[in-house]
């Protein structure tokens, strides 16, 4: 091989190992940085590891909220209409937090399949709620909206009877 092409050849295959040594690196630093959107269900049945950092939405379940009396401790309760994980959290919590609210948690899952949560985030308007959090309770709520519907429709025909009912005694 003549002594040029061995030079290029060499300078080649140190730019390819160059090139391939920062891509690796790159990607390695991307993949420890990326915090993935759960669901209350994906936390109950173990699809988080422990310790990993991740983002948790749902609604804030009603009766659920704990408030320390010695500092800025919370606990409550978020679903997705399946199932309920508890949130802990030492701060102060945004002011459009509420019982009944949508909100997204960013903090790691501990041993117990309970949040500790780093930052909490609340909806910003009565309409808006985050695409991730809308499409988790869209999917958990389709059953159950249907059961509510037919209730309520049970309910009604219930209420006319029992109101048929009165008016002929």
């Amino acid at each position: 091989m003549h002594p040029k092409r061995k030079n290029r050849l060499i300078l080649i295959l140190f730019m390819v190992v160059g090139l391939g040594s920062a891509v690796g690196l790159m990607m390695y630093s991307l993949s420890q940085n990326i915090d993935l959107f759960m669901t209350p269900t994906q936390i109950a049945n173990g699809e988080v590891r422990q310790g990993q950092t991740i983002r948790a939405g749902g609604l804030v379940v009603a009766g659920s909220v704990i408030r320390s009396d010695d500092g800025l401790n919370v606990s409550f309760d978020i679903t997705d209409g399946a199932v309920n994980v508890t949130v802990e959290y030492e701060g102060i919590l945004p002011d459009l937090f509420r019982e009944g609210q949508g909100i997204v948690a960013m903090g790691k899952v501990d041993s117990r399949k309970v949040m500790i949560a780093s930052e909490v985030l609340a909806k910003h308007d009565e309409e808006y709620m985050p695409p991730e959090v809308q499409h988790a309770l869209d999917s958990a709520h389709k059953d159950g909206v249907e059961k509510m519907q037919k209730d309520a429709e049970e309910n009604a025909q219930k209420d006319a009877q029992q109101s048929t009912y009165e008016k002929q005694y």
